[in-house]
């Protein structure tokens, strides 16, 4: 076997998430987001070895042990976030970049956390690390932007506004703490249905632009109030899954605390003051809802976690 890297693909939460509607007189179905996302320390694994000059890719996804939700791997490979990406970095090199992978995956699927989008983005920090590409971050972004709009987001980033649809990011500074509680329940929230439901009460403009000030003023903030993040999407979120509105209730009961939700759901959280306190959230969650709950710090920095084995 040749050489090897190992990259930790890390999650993330919307604590801030603004929509605004789509233009149609633009011909784009997109919607325009300001959001504040954040690197949490819940991740993937992805190993990378070098094949010999000749090889054929191969490609092996994975549930970690520890992973809360083991559904079935059951889309095709090539249409994996990380294999996409490794397809595309080969056709914008035009090297065959043979690899051997291995993703042990913990995020759940559907579930708001971008755990897809981070594999990708590992995949291409890998790849130019693996093969000495010497790629520019310019680049990487302008390939994470065809894979995905949370792609290039975490090429490099640990806080971040992420405006536009995806393409405008602005480092934020570093939280001081961050102490979460995910409440993972075993369903998705289909991306797509989310956004048709928020269509029938998109804001105009001016309330989106309010709302885009209110993501900057809580983005510039070094701590997290509990009550301080917001979702434009989680009332779309909870009328697509009546049971996720009412796992929140009870989340809400349990914590005596706000629930939120992250990106277009599934998943929630609560914003706790210390460790210790989201570690018996966590617990107890766990035991009396009926949905895997996990305590979440701060993720660490985009390069950490990744080793040569040269």
């Amino acid at each position: 076997m040749g050489d090897s890297v190992s990259f930790r693909a890390s999650a993330k939460v919307n604590l801030a998430l603004a929509v605004g509607c789509v233009d149609p007189g633009r011909g784009d179905v997109r919607h325009p987001i300001c959001s504040w996302m954040v690197r949490i320390s819940l991740c993937d694994d992805l190993t990378l070895d070098r094949l010999p000059s000749g090889s054929l890719s191969r490609y092996a996804l994975m549930w970690a042990e520890d992973a809360l939700h083991k559904p079935d791997i059951d889309w095709p490979i090539r249409q994996d976030l990380a294999v996409r990406a490794h397809l595309l970095l080969r056709e914008a090199t035009g090297r065959e970049l043979p690899v051997q992978m291995k993703i042990e995956k913990r995020i759940p699927l559907g579930a708001g956390l971008g755990g897809g989008s981070s594999d990708a983005a590992a995949m291409l920090l890998a790849c130019n690390e693996l093969f000495d590409l010497c790629l520019p971050i310019e680049q990487l972004h302008h390939l994470a932007e065809q894979l995905g709009s949370d792609v290039p987001f975490f090429l490099r980033h640990h806080s971040a506004l992420v405006e536009g649809f995806g393409e405008r990011i602005t480092a934020m500074g570093e939280i001081s703490e961050l102490n979460l509680v995910l409440c993972m329940p075993p369903f998705g929230c289909a991306t797509g249905e989310v956004y048709r439901r928020f269509d029938s009460y998109a804001p105009n403009q001016r309330e989106f632009d309010q709302a885009i000030d209110r993501v900057r003023a809580l983005a510039a903030l070094d701590r997290v109030a509990t009550d301080a993040p917001f979702n434009d999407l989680a009332r779309a979120a909870f009328e697509l899954q009546p049971s996720l509105a009412e796992l929140a209730a009870a989340l809400a009961d349990l914590s005596d605390r706000p629930v939120h939700v992250t990106g277009s759901g599934s998943t929630l959280f609560v914003v706790c003051e210390s460790a210790l306190e989201a570690e018996m959230l966590a617990d107890a969650a766990s035991e009396r809802l009926g949905a895997p709950a996990l305590a979440v710090g701060l993720g660490s920095p985009v390069d950490s976690g990744s080793g040569s084995g040269r």
